[in-house]
């Protein structure tokens, strides 16, 4: 029904407009165009380094990776709204009050999502590139074929990611234990086999594989992927309507009594009991955390073997540290200053237990890091430990200056996002070119360790003159 489709779509905008601001997020396109405009003009220089193929292959999983991550933003939404706006909720978890059937709810809400994140992120990208084709010498490509190409395929690696998170929600409504355990068993499995993986299987991407080779059948098994996940997941749709609250052991004073008697013990055993119930627990170390960096190891290990010159290692650890500072946004993703407000604590309190929980959590990329390290190459453990605790912990300075406890929420005005960008690209870039001259080059990154200690230091004095709850 069309209806349902438009109603969906006018909540999902006032949704963000009423979290974001309606500048800050109508700015979040025109900052995704510029990006990619400014991007896209020095693709030649790129173009000396890397091949246009592998420049693709790059583009495609980027879109691949969003649109997982969009289908886990949906998914997550009827939780977020609980949290944030007690028993709100969307049209799409309202569908035991419709007089319409629950597939053709869900089937609209997924329609809903590729349409409204197609303009939100495929097009402004596609428009960036476009502006700057008119200023990049075309040599052998035709831009107006490549740029239709590019929108169809990068829709279509957009939407096959999405639509295999759908399916994958499915199978976790059936039985998350076994999808979690599943999920988690395969992360590792690829992590570990990644080195033995022929470069040409990335490329088997169908969506990938019709952008570099156009052919029907290409086209067919990208739209395949589209349609076979989605329609099965329409198809063992389960809606839960729980007649009761949910109910869990009182574990808090023990998990008290394992982190010690520091002073922010109690706000770490929340922390952790809070990710622990919330919906996706583990799922959300699998999609948000695993699942990335197995893919990215993946794609970085075939790179290694195009181009010698790259220090893998470094470059995984640098990844990895950026990774890793989403851990913060877990922490804080429901979590409101008010709710603490009649306690004798300030923002700045709060904010230093995240941080907290935030290095607790560090540890389990930190073993993974260890062990990738002594599989490939042990004599690169102390920079890549090294080089991931300066950059994570740059990270998540960067990130508590500019956004404070709700950086879910802030991340997502225009302003902030360019801001948190330009703090971090020049950083990545030498790296990447440090990384090229030998690996304790990027030792000079320990001097970012006194430079985020005094960001956080402005950062607890920023939030406690703010003094305001976003709710």
């Amino acid at each position: 029904m069309f209806e349902i489709f438009k109603s969906m779509l006018k909540e999902e905008w006032r949704m963000h407009s009423n979290l974001f601001g309606n500048n800050g997020f109508s700015l979040f396109p025109g900052f995704i165009f510029l990006f990619t405009f400014f991007v896209s003009l020095v693709l030649p220089i790129f173009s000396e380094i890397f091949t246009y193929s592998q420049i693709a292959l790059g583009m495609h999983y980027l879109f691949l990776l969003l649109g997982g991550m969009v289908g886990a933003f949906g998914l997550m939404d009827r939780e977020f709204m609980n949290r944030r706006f007690g028993q709100a909720s969307l049209i799409a978890y309202s569908s035991r009050t419709l007089p319409v059937s629950e597939r053709l709810i869900f089937a609209n809400f997924l329609v809903k999502d590729i349409v409204y994140y197609f303009v939100l992120y495929v097009l402004p990208f596609i428009a960036g590139f476009a502006l700057a084709a008119a200023f990049i010498p075309a040599g052998n490509f035709h831009f107006p074929v490549i740029l239709l190409l590019l929108l169809l395929t990068l829709s279509l690696s957009f939407m096959i990611g999405l639509s295999l998170v759908f399916f994958l929600s499915t199978v976790y409504a059936h039985s998350g234990k076994l999808l979690t355990s599943g999920l988690l068993v395969g992360c590792f499995f690829l992590l570990f086999i990644s080195g033995n993986l022929d470069s040409r299987f990335f490329y088997s991407l169908p969506s990938l594989s019709f952008f570099l080779f156009p052919s029907k059948s290409q086209f067919l098994l990208s739209s395949g992927l589209i349609i076979l996940p989605s329609a099965l997941s329409l198809l063992f749709l389960k809606v839960d309507f729980p007649q009761a609250k949910k109910s869990f052991p009182n574990s808090f004073s023990r998990l008290c009594k394992e982190f010690g008697s520091y002073r922010y013990a109690a706000f770490v055993a929340k922390d952790f009991l809070d990710l622990k119930r919330s919906e996706g627990g583990l799922g959300k170390f699998i999609f948000s955390f695993l699942l990335p960096a197995a893919l990215i190891w993946m794609l970085l290990s075939t790179l290694g073997k195009v181009l010698p010159a790259l220090n893998i290692l470094i470059l995984f650890s640098l990844v990895l540290g950026i990774l890793s500072s989403s851990m913060y946004n877990w922490l804080t993703e429901y979590d409101i200053f008010s709710s603490y407000a009649f306690f004798p604590l300030k923002v700045s309190d709060m904010i230093r237990s995240k941080l907290n929980s935030y290095l607790f959590l560090n540890l389990v990329p930190l073993i993974l890091l260890i062990l990738l390290t002594l599989k490939k190459d042990p004599a690169f453990l102390l920079p890549s430990l090294l080089l991931f605790l300066s950059i994570s912990l740059y990270m998540v300075s960067i990130l508590i200056y500019l956004t404070g406890l709700s950086p879910s929420i802030n991340l997502y005005n225009g302003k902030t996002f360019a801001l948190y960008t330009l703090s971090i690209m020049p950083l990545l870039l030498a790296n990447i070119i440090l990384s090229m001259f030998g690996s304790y080059y990027v030792l000079v990154n320990l001097l970012l360790i006194p430079l985020a200690f005094y960001l956080l230091g402005q950062s607890f004095r920023k939030w406690d003159r703010i003094e305001s709850s976003y709710f």
